[in-house]
């Protein structure tokens, strides 16, 4: 009896360690498998900071031109860029709208139709006035220039004939933030403290360019330069600020200041750098 209540004893025990045994496993597995979870979870968090790139196809905008029967009739043709991205498509049509716009000297809310619009009624003035004019040309390529996370640049290129004047890849830049849907200014992204340093840099490469300019368009330029709503642009290595021919005074030349890498990161907000380069 003795010997078979020790065996009895013994089988239980041996049970009893099976089950401790088994018990300590699934709870392993249970907390390997909630950091299991927990890591995957976290990962669509992260990444759900980095936008994917744009899907970005050329199209043909609509817009409508007047009816001509005239020999001459005016020329517009615009290509534009269609994304996946609403805000995006509305935001590349509006820009276009300032680029023809400036083309005739405007600056108002427009939509690219109503900017066509006072493009045609602009050359229809001008041939009003002789009847050998010819009516205007507009021809105009848009492109995505870079992506870097939110941040968008957009390049517009503009060729254009008109009253007699031949306009050759006029370029204008454009930059906006996706996430928060927004255009963005060079003071946007600029550290607040560092604007003193900026203008430093642009006055310096200002200073050059004025001095390879012929005498008229010294007599005509600003002693400074200002930069705070111009064109801009980043690139690799730095972002930079663009002056097209004509813009800083009638016969400039263009301007393209580039900041150094260096310069770029002491400039931009840390947060702005750290995410455009």
């Amino acid at each position: 009896m003795r010997t078979l209540q020790q065996h009895k004893m013994k089988v239980i025990a041996f049970a009893i360690t099976i089950l401790s045994f088994c018990g300590v496993s699934l709870l392993t597995y249970c907390s390997l498998h909630e950091n299991d979870t927990d890591q995957n979870s976290a990962h669509p968090t992260e990444s759900a900071d980095i936008l994917p790139y744009l899907d970005i196809k050329e199209i043909k905008p609509n817009y409508a031109l007047p009816f001509c029967e005239k020999k001459n009739c005016i020329e517009i043709d615009i290509q534009s860029l269609n994304t996946q991205e609403g805000w995006v498509n509305q935001w590349i049509a509006d820009s276009q709208s300032r680029v023809i716009q400036d083309q005739i000297g405007l600056k108002q809310v427009m939509t690219l139709q109503q900017a066509i619009d006072a493009y045609v009624r602009k050359s229809d003035l001008w041939q009003e006035k002789l009847t050998q004019y010819l009516p205007y040309e507009l021809h105009m390529q848009t492109r995505i220039a870079a992506q870097r996370n939110q941040y968008v640049l957009l390049q517009i290129i503009v060729n254009s004939k008109q009253e007699e004047v031949i306009v050759k890849d006029r370029g204008y830049f454009f930059v906006a933030d996706r996430k928060t849907q927004k255009k963005v200014s060079i003071l946007d992204v600029i550290n607040p403290k560092q604007q003193n340093e900026m203008n430093r840099i642009v006055q310096e490469h200002y200073s050059q360019w004025l001095s390879q300019q012929s005498a008229e368009v010294k007599k005509k330029a600003p002693k400074k330069l200002y930069w705070g709503q111009n064109d801009w642009f980043f690139d690799n290595e730095g972002l930079g600020i663009h002056y097209r021919a004509s813009e800083i005074t009638e016969k400039g030349t263009q301007l393209d200041i580039y900041l150094t890498k260096a310069q770029t990161q002491k400039i931009l907000k840390p947060e702005v750098y750290q995410k455009m380069f």
